[in-house]
């Protein structure tokens, strides 16, 4: 199939907060609450989507990345490949929220200048199990300029919006020049 333009993604944040989950429901609507760390750094894991955006057909190649620190250096090097990041954090475990500074650090180090970075909580599925409020991560987002949402890679609440939005605003700035 044949689109417009072809967008490339990073999905990354700390190990454990359900990045390959969300790739997973994305692009195949589905979710495999048990799978083996994303650790294979021999082999790229990522996959592609066809979308629509302001009826054009975009596709996205999205990367998946291990979380863990000793995987850090491997995935700054997809950073200046990519076009849009999405930056998970778990909302259930603190720790993964407080992380998230380093992550931005490093992508704003080593990524374009104009890349999109969604911010995205999730398994809000767990709210009842929720250390991190929703105030929280919004005030994060606004204070870096992300874009915000809460997400559930179980039940899909707000995971195709995640990267469609994304796509939008990238694709905006394609139309605006800034690409």
């Amino acid at each position: 199939m044949s689109y417009a333009h072809l967008f490339k993604y990073i999905v990354i944040g700390d190990a454990g907060v359900g990045k390959s989950c969300l790739l997973l429901q994305f692009t195949d609507k589905r979710f495999q609450p048990l799978h083996d760390p994303t650790i294979d750094t021999e082999v790229d894991v990522f996959a592609s989507k066809m979308i629509t955006v302001d009826r054009k057909p975009i596709k996205l190649q999205i990367w998946d990345t291990p979380g863990e620190d000793r995987f850090r250096s491997i995935t700054r090097s997809y950073y200046d490949e990519v076009d849009g990041a999405l930056l998970v954090y778990d909302i259930t475990r603190r720790e993964t929220f407080n992380h998230l500074a380093n992550w931005l650090r490093d992508v704003r180090q080593f990524a374009k200048d104009n890349m999109t970075i969604m911010l995205v909580g999730n398994k809000c599925d767990l709210s009842q199990r929720r250390t991190v409020s929703y105030e929280e991560g919004r005030k994060f987002a606004n204070e870096h300029g992300l874009i915000f949402v809460e997400a559930s890679a179980k039940t899909a609440q707000n995971v195709e919006e995640g990267f469609v939005q994304t796509a939008g605003v990238i694709y905006k700035k394609i139309q605006d020049g800034a690409f």
